[in-house]
């Protein structure tokens, strides 16, 4: 079974970080993988990317970056038609677009999709307009898309409410944010801390994200300088568009001598036993991986119910603290009420492991094997050769 997984880049983020450690977990197990790329810049080149043999178009337009999706759905098709793959992964909400581009340009001759789900899908976040047009935008993908992934229980119902889709279209794999190999690393504490050992009583909270709006990273500052104690100190690890904004926040909000911005470093989650609580501020998220990260680290919790994933990954509450989605008062009170080294490291450790790459990615692909047994072969073609580039 041939499987392409289709990219824009190798700049940060949680559905590619995932996507790349599937498409080398599923090389490593036999399975013919290809991936392509629509750029070939970005820090997880050297990263979760090292070594990854993939496709690329061999010349880029001027400014790509600003239309990166309509470039790939432009250069796509002919690399389908290439590699012949029997089957095509749409590695999370980003790249829906290209997945139903494809299918119209395609047609009959377009390989199955199987595209994951990663993120929330209700956006109570949006505008009632937007919510409109984005509830229409879902049923043209279950019209186009094959099959579709969730990444825990409570998102098979909001997918089949969301895509119009019947439950034989949705399979629930937990997503494979982890190894056991990281599992184990993370719950080592690391010797030296950064950048000192704390004051006694002092906190240190930390978060990883990209600093995008998404994110709502500003709630996170406002609801620091409400609820922390003056000891207390918050490292984001993380780059992105709103850094000068929050920098800027944090400065107003007299903070900035305890608000730590570290940037882009290639594995922030190795560094979270430093740290005693992981904060996230989201607006929506679908399973972030970042939380996962957390529960393998053992450390304390304290996020926004930004998916209706939350509360069952969060055990309703026993392995972190849920507060509303932009509630800045109910962040800050989680905050100043956030006890260090509280959480039960059995039940942490438990869950975690439910989030692995050895488990997820055997399921990934028994669900494609079984999305190709429910569909009618194509006769058989012969693919071009294509030179894998790195």
């Amino acid at each position: 079974m041939r499987v392409l997984t289709f990219l824009h880049s190798f700049e940060p983020g949680g559905v590619e970080r995932i996507a790349l450690r599937l498409v080398r977990r599923w090389r490593d197990t036999g399975i013919d993988a290809p991936l392509f790329l629509g750029r070939t810049d970005g820090a997880m080149a050297e990263d979760v990317g090292a070594d990854l043999d993939y496709l690329t178009p061999p010349r880029r337009w001027p400014g790509i970056t600003h239309w990166e999706t309509i470039w790939m759905v432009l250069t796509l098709p002919r690399v389908v038609r290439a590699v012949r793959p029997d089957l095509l992964f749409c590695a999370g909400n980003t790249y829906a677009f290209v997945a139903v581009m494809l299918k119209l340009v395609l047609g009959r001759n377009c390989p199955p999709i199987v595209a994951k789900i990663s993120n929330n899908l209700d956006r109570a976040d949006a505008s009632p307009l937007y919510r409109l047009f984005y509830r229409f935008w879902l049923r043209i993908q279950g019209l186009a898309i094959d099959h579709f992934v969730g990444m825990e229980k409570p998102m098979r119902a909001e997918i089949m409410q969301g895509v119009r889709v019947s439950p034989a279209r949705v399979a629930i794999i937990p997503d494979p944010a982890l190894s056991e190999a990281q599992i184990l690393a993370l719950r080592e504490p690391v010797p030296a801390p950064i950048p000192a050992p704390p004051p006694p009583g002092a906190r240190r909270f930390v978060t990883i994200a990209r600093l995008a709006p998404q994110k709502n990273l500003a709630l996170m500052l406002r609801g620091f300088a409400r609820g922390s104690s003056p000891g207390d100190t918050l490292t984001l690890f993380g780059d992105g568009p709103e850094r000068p904004a929050l920098e800027a926040l944090a400065s107003s909000l007299g903070i900035a001598g305890r608000v730590d911005f570290r940037g882009y470093v290639p594995n922030p989650a190795a560094l979270l036993s430093q740290y005693d609580m992981l904060l996230l501020s989201s607006h929506y998220e679908g399973v972030p991986a970042v939380i996962l990260e957390g529960l393998a680290a053992n450390i304390g919790i304290i996020a926004t119910n930004c998916s209706r994933s939350m509360a069952t990954l969060l055990q309703q509450g026993a392995l972190g603290t849920l507060v509303p989605v932009g509630d800045e008062a109910a962040f800050a009170a989680a905050i100043a009420t956030a006890r260090p080294h509280s959480q039960d490291a059995r039940r942490t450790l438990h869950q975690a492991r439910r989030f692995t790459i050895e488990h997820g990615a055997d399921h990934y692909i028994r669900v494609m094997r079984g999305v190709l047994r429910t569909r009618r072969a194509p006769a058989p073609m012969l693919a071009e050769p294509v030179t894998p580039t790195r």
